[in-house]
């Protein structure tokens, strides 16, 4: 499997060996949820049972079950996450520590992607995960820097005649009708659960009462992630950002996309560092659906 994630983790060693005899590959259901938390403690990766829970209930799970005799639960995972079926995104792809270099990794991708054919598919990889994506024929477009801290608002953003305020169930419609184009695809089933999944969701209004930008951060064990971010433009991104920035609770995690360079060197004028990077990959398109101009953070990297 992959090592690491870009949620965190230790090292996951990808190998090319396929199981003999080959394990099942079953869907999983929220009731796996447990069984998800532990895979993923196994390989280090954080208890994020708030985000495992909506990627089983908005997606797809995939898994592989421990043989007889070898302790029970999953020994591999894999979400898919699915817009209207015009595109897909992989996630939480990650196998059991004493199974490591049995191939499981290669096994779950394979049938995920044939699940997915010939929908364009996507993931944000690790470098170590990489490779086998690679083989897979996902092709890099893109890259991601993983950026944490306290959001000072010492630097002040760009400015804007948006006026930002929380989200009401009256601006859901223009949300979706904003998100479609940006985001590529139609993602009502996502959005909606905006108000209960995030602690914080808000919306841009220009002074003629359109929508021109709207943004969430949910909570996430010691972050607050700051995602989905949708604008006309970097400074309502900006304004959206330090209103959700001045009210978290935690450190935020933002994870700054390279065709946004001057939105990252704010957050980090701003009290936001790290180095760590992730790959953006697609399957069956050339390039990840949507509009990056106006798309300034994923809800968050498991989900696009």
């Amino acid at each position: 499997m992959e090592k690491g994630s870009p949620g965190g983790g230790r090292s996951v060693t990808l190998e090319a060996v396929t199981p003999t005899p080959a394990p099942p590959v079953r869907r999983l259901t929220l009731a796996d949820l447990p069984a998800c938390l532990d895979l993923a403690a196994d390989r280090g990766w954080p208890p994020e049972e708030h985000k495992w829970r909506l990627l089983l209930s908005a997606g797809q799970g995939y898994g592989l079950d421990a043989p007889p005799g070898d302790g029970g639960g999953l020994i591999a995972s894999a979400v898919v996450t699915s817009y209207a079926g015009t595109c897909h995104c992989v996630s939480m792809v990650l196998g059991a520590a004493r199974h490591a270099g049995r191939g499981l990794g290669r096994l779950l991708m394979r049938h995920v992607v044939a699940e997915c054919a010939p929908a364009t598919t996507f993931l944000t990889a690790t470098d170590n995960g990489r490779p086998l994506y690679e083989q897979l024929g996902f092709k890099a477009v893109g890259a991601v820097t993983l950026l944490r801290g306290r959001f000072t608002g010492d630097v002040p953003g760009a400015g804007t005649d948006a006026a930002v305020r929380p989200a009401t169930a009256a601006d859901l419609p223009d949300v979706l009708a904003l998100d479609r184009p940006v985001f590529g695809a139609d993602r009502t089933g996502l959005l909606a659960r905006l108000p209960s999944f995030a602690d914080q969701f808000l919306v841009a209004r220009a002074p003629d009462g359109r929508l021109a930008g709207y943004a969430a951060a949910w909570p996430n064990l010691t972050t607050t992630v700051v995602g989905p971010v949708c604008a006309d433009d970097t400074a309502t991104a900006q304004a959206l950002i330090a209103r959700l920035g001045s009210n978290a609770p935690l450190p935020l995690r933002f994870d700054a996309d390279d065709r946004h360079p001057d939105l990252a060197a704010w957050l980090r004028a701003n009290g936001l560092t790290g180095t760590s990077r992730f790959t953006l990959m697609v399957l069956n398109a050339p390039d990840i659906p949507g509009d990056f101009t106006r798309r300034f953070a994923p809800y968050s990297v498991a989900l696009g």
